[in-house]
């Protein structure tokens, strides 16, 4: 086994600095790359076998609506069965694959994927809407999962070696963790190659086998990352790619009796549903399920009178409309003390009408949000909002032959207001007054969500009690809320957030693990 001191320490994949002409120019090329790659048929992966069916998803750029980016096999229940079949039998074996050796699969992705970085951000530009930077640092996550899980393991398996249990004479004794077996794998399509290759990677260097069913909105760029696994030399039968509908392949594998965990990532009544379906015992099944949930959020930035307001406002407008709004960790909520309400609520206005918007491809700050669905949802909030808050900027679609949707403010919303307490998962930002920080620390906490908040203030004992009150996952003081790090930030969140599983952190792979206690006694 691989020694501790051979790996290199993690350290964070850098962002690419789009500022610099040679970088622009790079992207540019990788996007041209991609273009000639697009319209394609793709097939399911189950074991060693490539599988076209008739029935496709039909996977089209949200920017440029008449462009497909890739005609996607559909599995259906036989299909997803077969893979289930094919999970069940290669677990046997990779269980029993050296933790060192998992590790390095996962090493070898990394290097890969950082060698053709701007190809599979240039795929997301396209598939996904996201504008350079946030397909760049999507791509920079994906291979930080990669590095992190791959030395997790390592030190994992060290502790299943060295762990300390209380010395008991005459025996010996070790607590080991241990794979739980074939799991299903549920990313969202706002992370499509981070959050994807993230939970992918955790469940199958733990020693588990996936069958991994991406969103059927970005099913191109997860089928990018099996290829890539596929090309490192990974077994076949470890990931199985079984793209479908969640109505008929999604309830079908969560109610299967081999299922042992499923690792989701999407909206809070998704969630809810796979937990209600995952908690039924089906017939021959001889476990409980294990879900492990990340589902959304309502998440805010407090601003007290004390604060840097320039440096609020700018966190507020960042938080709120990167990407488009659409991260579960998007500041959806600013909840601003009274007596500068009026200045930071005119510094917000003024930031967001600078913000452009257009295509992705030409790398305009603002681009669509993801599909037809999410465009008539988060336009109906809208509406609703125009009861609710009194409009700023925005409010209208944006033109374009896409999903495009102008950044919207609106002001002096009350805490009891839809768009203060339902996730629009779009560009809409809510402000709201409060009387003190303690007030507006409580309006922040009013809410079933709880994944991220930042407060906004330069006196430490407020700073104190905030970080003590203020309830989520991730609390940041004096930055934006969303961004988080690999490493740095482990993600996850409380209440309808999910089961605040801190993704990027030293506990997640336990999630995937059983611990094993072997006693023996000696003489």
């Amino acid at each position: 086994m691989n020694k501790m001191t051979d790996i290199k320490p993690f350290a964070n994949e850098p962002f690419t600095d789009f500022s610099q002409p040679a970088h622009r120019e790079a992207m540019k090329a990788s996007l041209e790359r991609i273009k000639q790659q697009l319209g394609r048929k793709i097939p399911l992966h189950i074991g060693k076998e490539h599988v076209f069916t008739d029935e496709v998803i039909t996977s089209i750029n949200p920017g440029q609506t008449e462009q497909t980016i890739g005609l996607v096999s559909k599995a259906n229940q036989p299909l997803a069965e077969q893979a289930m079949q094919t999970a069940l039998n290669t677990f046997e074996q990779w269980k029993k694959v050296p933790a060192s050796e998992r590790a390095d699969y996962l090493f070898k992705a990394a290097a890969l994927m950082r060698e053709r970085k701007h190809d599979f951000s240039a795929m997301m530009i396209m598939e996904a809407g996201k504008n350079y930077a946030e397909a760049d640092a999507d791509t920079a996550e994906a291979i930080d999962f990669m590095e992190f899980y791959a030395r997790e393991m390592l030190r994992l398996a060290r502790i299943n070696e060295t762990q300390p249990l209380t010395p008991v004479a005459g025996e010996q004794n070790q607590l080991t963790y241990i794979p739980l077996g074939v799991g299903i794998v549920i990313p969202p399509w706002n992370f499509p190659l981070a959050i994807c290759v993230g939970m992918t990677t955790a469940a199958i260097v733990s020693g588990n086998t996936v069958l991994l069913k991406p969103a059927s909105t970005t099913p191109v760029i997860a089928h990018m990352f099996v290829e890539l696994m596929e090309e490192i030399g990974l077994p076949p039968g470890v990931i199985n790619y079984v793209p479908g509908s969640g109505a008929e392949v999604g309830d079908y594998l969560t109610t299967h009796p081999k299922t042992r965990f499923i690792s989701f990532t999407g909206s809070k009544e998704v969630g809810l549903r796979i937990s209600k379906l995952s908690a039924d015992t089906a017939k021959g099944q001889i476990w409980i399920k294990r879900l492990v949930a990340e589902m959304g959020g309502k998440d805010g930035i407090v601003v007290d009178e004390t604060a840097d307001l320039d440096a609020a406002a700018q966190a507020i407008v960042a938080s709120a409309f990167g990407f488009q709004g659409q991260k579960c960790s998007a500041g959806s909520r600013a909840i601003i003390v009274q007596s500068v309400y009026d200045e930071v609520v005119r510094k917000v206005a003024e930031l967001t009408g600078k913000l452009s918007i257009g295509l992705p491809q030409d790398n305009y700050p603002i681009g669509p949000v993801i599909d037809q669905a999410s465009c008539d949802k988060i336009m109906s909030y809208i509406e609703i909002g125009q009861s609710e808050g009194r409009l700023l900027t925005g409010g209208q679609r944006a033109a374009g032959n896409g999903y495009y949707i102008q950044p919207t403010v609106f002001a002096d919303v009350k805490r009891d207001a839809r768009i203060m307490q339902e996730e629009i998962f779009g560009p809409v930002l809510a402000l709201c007054s409060a009387a003190d920080y303690r007030e507006a620390i409580d309006i922040y906490n009013d809410t079933e969500f709880g994944l991220t908040g930042s407060f906004f203030s330069k006196d430490e004992q407020r700073i104190t009690e905030a970080l003590e009150i203020m309830h989520c996952g991730n609390m940041y003081i004096n930055r934006k809320c969303t961004g988080a790090l690999v490493g740095a930030h482990p993600f996850g969140g409380f209440n309808m957030s999910g089961t605040d599983s801190k993704a990027g952190g030293h506990d997640y792979l336990l999630l995937f693990t059983q611990a094993k206690l072997t006693s023996r006694k000696l003489g």
